[in-house]
């Protein structure tokens, strides 16, 4: 899927793939920033603001290689796009929280915040990917501009930022990419006036196996545990969907619609599992059959 004749979607999708999580240069914000609730991914509690008992002085994870072994698979399922490195080295300019309990306690707050625009921005960047209108790729390229500029604050006024308005007109504009996309695969592919709608169904422990699921949008949609072995998931828009121990072993997502990869990284697969080109397999899934 690509973009509107006469518009370039290389810069778009440069952008899409970039976003990466790189905990180099990063202060171990998701192991501290974050609330931690003993459950099946976590093996403790955590209040936010208070570092993993795990986290080393250099930032590292001491049991990182044993994480989903020790109890801890949500470490390994969580993502952020690439937002820690930039409040670590870019909002703080380098300036770790250790030993500085206000640069701590700032930097705490504007991680989150961070998060919600950097996964805003992947969103919009590959919404501009696709085939669709001029006008809508013009609006969208005026959101990207938006979020863009908003991560260059500095953190009193990232603190600051109201969320959900910012959140709302983007939201409008995913659900028009979607429509027009899923639309036309409908029409052009499956024969179909509109594409399949399964937004919010609850399909956990569904067995899928196979089945052609292209184009529907399953936003919101409960897949924890669902059977999706081999299924056509191309054009299926996966925003907000659970996909938690979802099994996605040899099912084609290649041209999947917003899908991430903290998704991705929840769910099992395999080496025939076929991903967008902005995703990577999980370290997890090499041991699949």
């Amino acid at each position: 899927m690509s973009s509107v004749k006469g518009i370039d979607d290389t810069v778009s999708k440069n952008i899409r793939k970039s976003m990466q999580a790189d905990c180099q240069n990063c202060f171990g914000l998701c192991c501290t920033a974050l609330t931690i609730t003993a459950s099946s991914d976590f093996a403790m509690n955590k209040p936010a603001g208070i570092p993993c008992t795990h986290l080393q002085s250099n930032f590292h994870c001491q049991i990182h290689r044993d994480l989903r072994s020790k109890g801890f698979k949500g470490c390994t399922v969580y993502d952020c796009l690439g937002a820690g490195q930039l409040v670590a080295q870019t909002t703080f300019n380098g300036q770790d929280w250790r030993g500085n309990a206000e640069v701590a306690e700032k930097m705490f707050q504007v991680f989150p915040i961070m998060e919600q625009l950097y996964e805003m921005i992947a969103y919009v960047a590959e919404a501009m990917a696709y085939r669709i209108s001029p006008k809508l790729y013009d609006n969208l390229h005026e959101q990207l501009e938006t979020l863009q500029s908003l991560t260059k604050l500095e953190a009193t006024a990232l603190i600051a930022l109201d969320i959900p308005p910012i959140r709302q007109p983007v939201n409008n504009l995913l659900l028009e990419t979607s429509a027009q996309i899923r639309n036309k695969l409908a029409v052009t592919t499956l024969g179909e006036k509109n594409a399949p709608n399964h937004r919010g169904a609850n399909w956990i422990g569904k067995n899928l196996k196979g089945k052609d699921l292209r184009g529907t949008d399953l936003r919101g949609a409960y897949l924890i545990a669902a059977n999706l072995q081999n299924a056509d998931l191309r054009g299926v828009d996966f925003i907000g969907a659970d996909l938690r121990d979802a099994n996605l072993c040899g099912a084609n997502l290649s041209t999947a619609m917003f899908l991430t990869q903290m998704q991705i990284n929840s769910a099992s697969g395999n080496h025939q599992t076929k991903l967008p080109f902005y995703l990577h397999m999980p370290s997890h899934w090499h041991t699949a059959p």
